[in-house]
């Protein structure tokens, strides 16, 4: 049975009986502490924690995730995976552990002609918790599992929470008997190798404190409403229903193989080492294609990081497979046509994937050879201090900078007959995970911090927003916040949080800044309003200052947000929306918007693209924009259901999460967006716009900055000013300043080559000089000295190579010249082949002096190049030169 049928048995089991379908939501997380979907009750936390009222009763999902905790593990077990699809069903305050319980057996061992997946129930064993006797009871007596094939786990193994204070509860699982030769019987206790969890039931029904780990927390007593997830893994089953081994043996991994195996000839099974590659491959190329198609671009930080790193895994480990020219392109579009049968999107969106992927990989391979000039320093210096072992903070530097994999840099330097301070590396890597764990379970607590205005949210509802048709109205404090604390009063002074029943302040969202204004109450007290968020949805939390008396709980207030801040931005975010449909009309539906900011007077715009948007492009953009302007297009906004959004061919976000219902704003024939922003009424009072030029912000994102009405026209007036000072100083016109400019700079261009030609002849003018200067020691001559400040290297090399010119080819010589360029010294080091025979060595003559120069070098036995940090040190580094060669010869 394929993957594709799996998942479509299961959405159709469940919606027959009741529950109601829900997509699956984007891989990027909609919650502030985690930066990917890891397991497939995330996108439902918002219900089970009560900040918001589920969709359903019951509801079903089969649920993109990924988990990169043991990335490194990746292919060289067959366990180990980054992404995967989490089946799950789930009931708030609906059916309880028999429903569920009932279900889950009712689909695992009915016949497959019988919509089933047709499970074999003498090979599935079921654990649950300790002290659950109600699920062992259910398990045993209403489903008739025998109770020798029914085993007790303890909190570690079969007991579920969030890992902060909320909801709770015992776990069972169901696992399959994949037969002897997977290992000794004994059930899912003793061997989970052979006994595989395939399907794990939660019952949520009590509530935990505080604590530590997995098992250290108090149960603070039942939840008022009990609730069900539960959570299958579609490869696991897969594994099962297609008779394979692991998880990547099955159809949606296995094609990605025999296309890797296709391109580098290959084979699976053949050799471990190959094996662990092309499992590396399969896995990081699949969901690379999954964050890209979730709107996911690789970068240096966040999900973009992780993204970027797993890429590069993929691309090494086909170069250690043979590969030699591009590859990404090919096996994203295999994962595209395999993983399309579930995700069509991404079928829709393959142009958009594949030119994000390939740019990636030609990053790479350009910071493959940047980082290999990087290492190449590394091995000299490490040389150069007399040493074998290429230290750890250079390896985790290769790593962490440019992307290198530790085995890339271990296999580079034996080259070069070095080693690598593995323990120093790893050390270094590890703290930087224990950093990122420490911060991520700082960041947990923020589910704590949130319940103060989830307390607001029950006793008072959700905030109405009334600025789409006001700018101010009449209200009523309904919450109130001192110092993140709930209070019933605050004065004069105080920073404070205030939640209203109403309200017409815009909170930050879709790229918009929040409205500013002011709260008067009707004792008479202003509240200076700065910033609007919504911690929890739907509560808009005003943040300001009591400028005047003092705020209660249930006081009445007037709203009024600053008019003028609010049009500024409505133009920005209008202009936004024009830009984004300009550029795709100009670059094709790959410049798919991926973030913006919209503050007044001026935005910035992210789009995909994996080269710059050429001049001319971006000027036949802008005129595009202002050309829309100036028709007067009506802009209105209608709320539909998401399909019918669809059907009209709106433009959403990536990233975004959208409800079945959404806000539509369209701008005349040109735009048609989801938005929740506010924006102008008519195109005309926009005014003008200014695009500044577009940079890059990571590979295959694009970012474009703009001004907008008064802000663009004060910009043009000042640039004309600036204009009108150059015309008065070449003394021209407008149109002939580019052609004068250019003609000044050639000039310039000119007079310095011949500056630069005058200072190397005056260099090499002092060559016959230094060479009869030359001193005898011990029948070697030896040229030392330095030249005049300022001298580059290229200078110094020459005169160099000219003054042992000048030296007969059967008297043994050195060269060596000092100079200070830049603040800091270099020198360069020449001996001619009577030298070499007597072991005088450029290269090393260089190392000693750039090591008391406090620095490294390097080079070839005829000539060497090196340079310090310490320009005092130059007398010191003559001297040292001129005793290893005393030494030498």
């Amino acid at each position: 049975m394929e993957s594709a049928e799996i998942r479509r048995r299961w959405l159709s089991f469940f919606e027959e009986r009741g529950h109601t379908v829900v997509p699956s939501a984007s891989l990027i997380a909609d919650d502030p502490t985690l930066l990917l979907v890891p397991a497939g009750m995330v996108p439902f936390k918002p219900y089970f924690l009560g900040e918001v009222k589920p969709p359903a009763p019951r509801v079903t999902s089969v649920q993109k995730c990924v988990r990169t905790p043991d990335i490194e593990e990746v292919g060289k077990t067959t366990r180990h995976g980054t992404f995967f699809q989490m089946c799950g069903n789930f009931s708030f305050g609906d059916y309880f552990k028999e429903g569920a319980i009932k279900l889950s057996w009712e689909l695992l061992t009915s016949p497959q002609d019988k919509g089933g997946y047709g499970l074999d129930p003498e090979r599935l064993w079921i654990t649950v918790y300790l002290d659950d006797d109600e699920a062992e009871q259910i398990w045993r007596d209403v489903v008739g599992v025998p109770a020798e094939r029914i085993q007790r786990l303890g909190k570690k193994d079969n007991f579920w929470s969030m890992g902060v204070p909320g909801p709770c509860g015992p776990c069972s699982e169901i696992n399959y008997d994949r037969g002897p030769e997977f290992g000794e019987e004994g059930g899912p206790a003793v061997n989970d190798e052979r006994y595989v969890e395939i399907w794990n039931l939660v019952f949520m029904q009590y509530e935990r404190g505080a604590g530590d780990g997995k098992e250290d927390f108090p149960i603070l007593g039942e939840l008022p409403s009990k609730n069900i997830d539960t959570g299958l893994g579609l490869e696991r089953l897969a594994m099962i229903l297609q008779g394979v081994q692991n998880m990547y043996e099955t159809d949606t991994l296995r094609v990605v193989m025999d296309k890797a195996t296709g391109l580098t000839g290959v084979r699976y099974g053949a050799e471990h080492g190959s094996d662990v590659s092309l499992r590396v491959v399969a896995d990081h190329i699949r969901t690379s294609t999954m964050l890209i198609g979730d709107g996911v671009t690789p970068g240096n930080e966040g999900r973009g990081y992780v993204l970027r790193r797993i890429m590069r895994r993929a691309i090494r480990n086909m170069r250690l497979l043979g590969a030699t020219g591009p590859v990404v392109k090919d096996l994203v579009g295999v994962v595209i046509d395999t993983m399309g049968q579930q995700y069509p999107e991404l079928v829709t969106d393959r142009s958009r994937i594949e030119t994000v992927a390939v740019a990636e990989e030609a990053a790479f391979l350009k910071a493959l050879k940047g980082g290999t000039n990087i290492l190449d320093t590394a091995v000299t210096e490490t040389r150069a201090a007399g040493s074998t072992v290429l230290p750890g903070d250079k390896a985790f530097l290769l790593h962490d900078t440019w992307g290198f994999p530790i085995d890339l840099t271990l296999e580079m330097a034996a080259e070069q007959g070095l080693t690598v301070d593995e323990d120093g590396f790893r050390r270094l890597m590890k703290e930087q995970r224990e950093r990122a764990k420490a911060d991520a379970k700082a960041k947990k607590t923020g589910h704590a911090d949130l319940s103060a205005y989830r307390e607001i949210a029950d006793g008072s509802g959700a905030t109405e927003f009334t600025g789409y048709r006001s700018t101010e109205g009449e209200s009523t404090v309904v919450g109130l916040l001192v110092d993140g604390v709930s209070s019933p009063a605050a004065s004069e002074g105080d920073e404070v949080e205030v939640v209203l029943d109403r309200t017409p302040f815009y909170a930050e969202g879709g790229g918009q800044l929040a409205d500013q204004g002011r709260i008067r109450l009707d004792s008479g007290a202003v509240i200076e309003v700065r910033d609007v968020q919504q911690p929890v949805p739907g509560v808009s939390v005003h943040k300001g200052v009591v400028q005047v008396g003092e705020v209660t709980v249930g006081a009445s207030a007037h709203a009024a947000i600053d008019v003028t801040r609010r049009r500024a931005i409505a133009r920005a975010h209008s202009a936004t929306h024009l830009t984004h449909q300009a550029l795709r009309d100009a670059l094709g539906p790959t410049a798919a918007q991926a973030g913006s900011e919209n503050s007044p007077g001026r935005f910035r715009f992210d789009f995909g693209s994996p080269n710059a948007v050429p001049g001319t492009v971006l000027t036949d953009v802008e005129q595009k924009i202002n050309e829309v302007l100036s028709r007067e297009l009506d802009v209105h906004a209608e709320v539909m259901s998401i399909d019918e959004a669809k059907k009209q061919g709106a433009i959403a976000e990536f990233g975004e999460k959208y409800g079945e219902r959404v806000r539509v704003v369209t701008i005349g024939d040109f735009s048609k967006e989801l938005c929740g922003g506010t924006h102008v009424h008519n195109t005309a009072q926009l005014g003008l716009v200014k695009l500044l030029g577009e940079s890059s912000i990571g590979s295959g994102v694009r970012r474009v900055e703009a001004l907008v009405g008064v802000d663009a026209y004060n910009f043009l007036a000042r640039e004309h000013t600036v204009v009108a000072q150059l015309q008065e100083l070449v003394k021209g016109r407008p149109e002939e300043l580019p052609e004068k400019v250019s003609a000044m700079l050639g000039k310039l261009k000119d007079a310095e080559k011949e500056i630069e030609k005058f200072r190397a002849e005056k260099v090499l003018a002092a060559a016959a000089g230094l060479a009869e200067s030359a001193r005898d020691v011990r029948g070697v001559a030896v040229v030392t000295g330095t030249v005049p400040d300022g001298t580059g290297a290229d200078d110094l090399r020459r005169l160099v190579l000219d003054v042992r010119g000048r030296i007969p080819g059967d008297r043994p010589a050195v060269v060596a010249l000092f100079a200070v360029s830049g603040g800091r010294p270099l020198t360069v080091i020449a001996t001619n082949e009577a030298a070499r025979e007597r072991g005088l060595k450029a290269g090393d003559l260089v190392r000693t002096a750039a090591r008391t120069l406090g620095g490294g070098g390097g080079g070839k036995p005829d000539v060497a190049q090196g340079g310090g940090q310490n320009p005092d040190a130059v007398p010191e580094a003559v001297a040292a030169v001129e005793r290893l060669v005393a030494e030498t010869a």
